[in-house]
This record gives C-alpha cells, sequence and structure tokens, in this order.
C-alpha cells in the first residue's frame, strides 16, 4: 500500500480506495471508490438493494398437541370476532339488547351488563392497560405464544392457509402449482381461491361495522343501500387490508411491519420459555444412515428440514432464536413426530429456557415447567395486572349511577327582587345512568331561607326542595333559580339529588350564592 499525491487516496490490489465520504447520489454500483469502516471487509461495489427479495411460504400440513392447540385458538378466536355482535342482552325497553355494542351516536359501550359512559372512560384505559401488561406476562412466560395463537394477524394467515391447503393441495403440490406456467386450469385455482379470500375479507370487515349498531338493523340496511356511507367506507377498507395482509402479505407483517417482536426482545431473557432447538444435541446433523454407519459422530437432528416445512414464516428455528419466530411451536410437533420414527427421544425441539438448555447440555436434569413459569418476574407482572383488575371491579362495584353537575350564572351573577330577596340562576344537570326513568329529588342544603324553582316549575311553588324526572340513560338539565331572603350574605352552599327509588342514590354538588357585596 503506498500514498497517491495529497488527497489520502491510497492503492490496494490495484483499487483506488479513500476514507473521504462516498455519496450514493454520485457513485454507481460498479464504482471502484469503496468507503469502509477499518475493520470492515473491503466492498467490491455498493449494495444494489436494501432489503432481501421474500420468499414465498408453503408451510407443509402438520399434526400434534400444538397444532391442534393452535386449531382450538382459531376457532375460539374467530367465532367470539363473528358471532359477538349477534349476542342479544335484555337491558329493558329504553336501551339496546345488543351485548357488546359501541353506541358513538350517544356515546355509551355496552358489555353485557355493563355501560360506560364518556366520563368513566378511565374503565377502558384500565382494560388498555391491562391488556399491555398481559401481553408482558405472556411473553415474559412464554415467549410470543400472543402472536403465535391469538394475533389477528396470525388467526387469519393461518386461516388462509388452510385455504391454500383445501384448494391448491398440502406443500409439494403448490410449490408445483406456483412453479407451473399459466394455464386455465391455474387461472381457475387462482381465482377460486382468491374469491374464497375475498368472502372472508369481505365478512371480516361486515362483521367489524356491526359492533357499533344493532346488528340485524345494520346487516339489513348495509344489503339494502340504506347504510351510512361510513359504514361501506370501512368494510372496503377493513376487506382490503384482510384481503391483502392475511392472503398475501402474512409473515411479512410479522417481520417487517409489526414493531411488537422489536419490543419482546427486551423482555425475554435466559429464564423466558421459548421454543428452543437444542444444538448441544442435534449437532453436527447426519442422515440416519451416516448415523448409523458412526453414531458418535452425528447429533440427533438427521436434516430432514421437517422444522422449516411446518414453520409459517419459513424460518428454520436452528440457526437460533429470530424474529421471524412467532412461537406457534409447529416445529416441536414435527420434531417429536421425526424423533418418534427414527427411534430417538422427543424434546430435540422444545420448549425451554436458556438456563435449562444449558443445564441439560451439562447433563443435569431440567427444571419443571411450573417453575420456569413461577418466577419473580412473571409473578411481578401477574400482581400488578390483577390489582388493576381489582380495582377496576371495585370501581365498577361501587360507582353511583346518579350524578349531579352545577353551573352557576356569572353574568349577571345575582338579581335583587322588588321585595329585596336575591335570586341566583344555576344550570343542573343530573346524570341517570340506569336504563329505565327515574323520579329524583333536588335538595339545597347550607342555605338558611332559600327556594327553589325551575323552568317547569311556576315560581308559586318554590320549596327547597323540587322532583324532576330523569329519563333513561340521559342527562337532564335543569334550569334552576334559587331565591334567598334580604340580607343574606354570599357563601358556600350545595344541592343534592337523591333517586326516589329503591337505591336511593345520592350526589352533592357545591357551588357559591352571589350576593350584593360579594367579592367571590
Amino acid at each position: 500500500m503506498k500514498p497517491r499525491d495529497d488527497k489520502d487516496i491510497v492503492v490496494e490490489d490495484g483499487i483506488a480506495k479513500t476514507d473521504d465520504p462516498v455519496s450514493s447520489a454520485v457513485a454507481g454500483p460498479d464504482a471502484t471508490g469503496k468507503r469502509h469502516e477499518p475493520h470492515e471487509p473491503a466492498r467490491e461495489h455498493l449494495p444494489t438493494k436494501l432489503f432481501e427479495k421474500s420468499k414465498q411460504v408453503h408451510n407443509k400440513r402438520i399434526d400434534g398437541p400444538f397444532r391442534r392447540f393452535k386449531w382450538a385458538m382459531m376457532i375460539v378466536t374467530l367465532a367470539i370476532y363473528y358471532i359477538t355482535p349477534w349476542i342479544r342482552w335484555d337491558r329493558g325497553p329504553y336501551a339496546p339488547d345488543q351485548a357488546v355494542l359501541i353506541d358513538l351516536a350517544n356515546r355509551r359501550f355496552y358489555m353485557f351488563g355493563i355501560e360506560i359512559w364518556p366520563h368513566e372512560f378511565y374503565f377502558v384505559a384500565g382494560l388498555l392497560i391491562m391488556a399491555g401488561l398481559g401481553l408482558f406476562l405472556v411473553t415474559s412466560a412464554v415467549g410470543r405464544a400472543w402472536c403465535g395463537y391469538a394475533c389477528p394477524q396470525t388467526v387469519w394467515t393461518d386461516l388462509f392457509q388452510h385455504i391454500d391447503r383445501f384448494v391448491d393441495g398440502d406443500r409439494n403440490a403448490r410449490i408445483r402449482l406456483d412453479a407451473a406456467p399459466w394455464s386455465l386450469g391455474k387461472i381457475a385455482r387462482r381465482g377460486f381461491k382468491w374469491s374464497i379470500y375475498l368472502l372472508i375479507s369481505l365478512l371480516t370487515g361486515g362483521a367489524w361495522i356491526l359492533y357499533f349498531a344493532d346488528a340485524p338493523t345494520l346487516f339489513g340496511n348495509f344489503f339494502s343501500g340504506e347504510a351510512a356511507p361510513v359504514a361501506y367506507i370501512t368494510v372496503a377498507i377493513l376487506t382490503f387490508t384482510t384481503f391483502a395482509l392475511g392472503g398475501f402479505m402474512r409473515e411479512q407483517v410479522c417481520i417487517y411491519m409489526c414493531p411488537w417482536p422489536r419490543i419482546q426482545t427486551a423482555m425475554l431473557d435466559e429464564k423466558s420459555l421459548m421454543v428452543t432447538y437444542k444444538d448441544w444435541r442435534g449437532e453436527p446433523r447426519g442422515s440416519v444412515k451416516k448415523a448409523n454407519k458412526d453414531p458418535e459422530h452425528f447429533g440427533d437432528c438427521i436434516d430432514c428440514l421437517q422444522c422449516v416445512a411446518v414453520c409459517p414464516t419459513g424460518i428454520d428455528i436452528r440457526e437460533g432464536p429470530q424474529v421471524g419466530c412467532i412461537t406457534c411451536a409447529l416445529c416441536i410437533d414435527a420434531c417429536d413426530k421425526v424423533m418418534a420414527e427414527v427411534g430417538r427421544p422427543r424434546g430435540l425441539i422444545d420448549y425451554a429456557t436458556l438456563e435449562d438448555s444449558e443445564r441439560e447440555a451439562r447433563g443435569e436434569e431440567p427444571r419443571p415447567v411450573w417453575k420456569a413459569l413461577l418466577r419473580p418476574r412473571t409473578i411481578a407482572y401477574f400482581l400488578i395486572w390483577g390489582s388493576i383488575g381489582l380495582a377496576l371491579l371495585f370501581a365498577l362495584g361501587v360507582r353511583s349511577h346518579t350524578e349531579l353537575t352545577v353551573s352557576p350564572d356569572r353574568n349577571p351573577p345575582f338579581m335583587l327582587m322588588s321585595d329585596g330577596s336575591i335570586r341566583n340562576s344555576y344550570t343542573l344537570r343530573l346524570r341517570n345512568m340506569e336504563s329505565r326513568p327515574r323520579d329524583m329529588e333536588i335538595g339545597i342544603e347550607g342555605l338558611s331561607g332559600a327556594v327553589m324553582w325551575s323552568d317547569t316549575i311556576r315560581r308559586d311553588d318554590a320549596a327547597a326542595r323540587q322532583t324532576v324526572t330523569v329519563p333513561a340513560d340521559q342527562i337532564r338539565t335543569v334550569r334552576a333559580y334559587v331565591m334567598v331572603p334580604e340580607g343574606t350574605v354570599g357563601q358556600e352552599f350545595a344541592f343534592r339529588v337523591t333517586s326516589l327509588d329503591e337505591q336511593r342514590e345520592s350526589d352533592t354538588a357545591e357551588t357559591h350564592f352571589s350576593a350584593p357585596g360579594d367579592e367571590s
């Protein structure tokens, strides 16, 4: 290596190099000037691609305990999603009878016997926090089990892959069909399969909007053309996304688009259960014939690639933990089946922690699964998760269905009547959170000699207590006028509302009475 002039350009193996930055905007792929770090090998040319082209994944059919559990989870989750809007729940004649309903028009959320109002959004926030902590708990305990069994992308991808097998056949048949030239038969198969994709996608989008209105009514209006435009737009968007993500992008969503795999790496440690290839037992790999000839040299892995063939994301678990592994454990089913056929013990690929794998490699007994699950980290997550759930249940159990808010008039703050008495005006909002009309009594406390009337109650009927009827599941606004005798000074007092039913719920709202000379 020898210097060339004063530009710090050197020649090595007949190629000019420099430490100055080379802009990709001016340097072509075949440029001989290369920029690289001292510890990196010299690059002959600039990279022409920033990503690797995705390869079509054709996973193989497999049977086993994890596959059957995956079947059960898919059936349960899809049934919950599609059937829930049709479940009825009797709340009386004044409330909707749909068990789960997000009523945006009236700003209500119904879930069976629970009704959430806008001011009670902390319940929704609590449920979201519980969902997040639940993911942390599951990830800390059993890795990406959520991704492998219950994530919507996984569930619909699994469903679409079963459709692939139903229409095109198992793995080898699908590979041959993909490689075959386009013909009438291939076009017919593709058209039939994509039609099923589209039908499922349409049902998926259609089921979603049923959560936001009465399902039977909206279902009829949708097909008669009487539904709101937003319903058709929502269905179109969800149909397209389900068709694209579940039918074609599949594992690319898990590997490239979803941020959760990257987040989960921060929650996994050497004590977390993961789908693990026990390389100390399986390496070096060799066929059954080679192993029979030299059993001391080869491990248990016969390099059959069945673990790769059944993987829904197409990864090789033998390469170690990687972002493409969704912990569905289908590779465990495949490997256990092969080990049984060749007469070797199961568990070459298994749920295990890194600590237990090292322990087992030293010839020690691995810990029971329950000990791997019950560790301080998972217990802490569970206690926090359970505490939030109990707090929400407590708040739900003690909440009142009767509430009152008061807003005094500021302009003018008071009025002097002809007889010297003083009048203030207030806007009262009475909230009835029951699904039935209720009579409520409004009373004045802490204001001597005060009487009250409203726009619907004559002044001649003014009294310290008045009764109004609040419609079911609504807020009634009452314009109240409070009058006190001459000489009363400004002071604090309170309105109290009490439901006149067996519950006798009450709520109090403090406010101020303004009078001449009142500086407050």
